[in-house]
């Protein structure tokens, strides 16, 4: 798939309106495909695939017992956040064995957002050093499944050594508002970056 239509945060369609490339990453069985389906504005493009007895060793399936699909590609949706800015979300893979395509799905990205079990915090590890990697601004998002127990935000900060300039919420995946307030901190924090690498030194 070319990505290259999206590559520029500048880019602007018909009307004046900016559109962004957003990625929705993190660890296997973390929300991923749920939120961008939830949020978009037009019916999402999935790459899910059954789960099958040859994956059994290969995916770690602790604490997602109950997952019978996977993304093998890519996620992709839109969401307009307002008049004036428009979102193109790309959903990565959460497995290992998909990390090959990452490089590729991250360029031109503005933005992302990390989802995060917090019953399985170790699950995106991966997903938040890649943002570091590849110096792509990010926020956190707690994704709050039924059986998640309640942890303060700054203790799940700590747990995952993000600094303090780095917004960390909690949010339901697989509510529209939930999931379009995550997108929105990130709009902010992008914002206060921009704003505060023009502040003169």
């Amino acid at each position: 798939m070319d990505y290259e239509g999206f590559d520029h945060p500048d880019r602007k369609s018909d009307g004046g309106t900016r559109s962004v490339k957003v990625m929705i990453a993190g660890g296997f069985g973390t929300g991923k495909t749920t939120m961008v389906a939830s949020v978009s504005d037009i019916e999402p493009l999935t790459t899910e695939e059954t789960l099958t007895q040859a994956s059994a060793g290969v995916d770690n399936l602790i604490g997602v017992t109950d997952k019978t699909q996977t993304t093998v590609s890519l996620d992709f949706g839109k969401i307009d956040i307002n008049d004036e800015l428009v979102l193109y979300l790309f959903g990565t893979p959460g497995q290992e064995r998909f990390w090959f395509l990452w490089n590729g799905l991250f360029k031109g990205a503005l933005g992302a957002v990390v989802l995060v079990d917090t019953r399985r915090l170790a699950s995106s590890f991966r997903a938040i050093e890649e943002m570091e990697q590849q110096n792509v601004p990010f926020v956190i998002a707690l994704n709050v499944f039924p059986d998640s127990k309640e942890h303060p935000i700054e203790e799940i900060r700590d747990a995952l050594d993000i600094p303090p300039h780095i917004p960390v919420v909690a949010c339901d995946a697989r509510d529209r508002t939930s999931s379009r307030d995550v997108l929105v901190a990130l709009i902010h924090h992008l914002k206060e970056r921009s704003a505060a690498a023009l502040e003169p030194r």
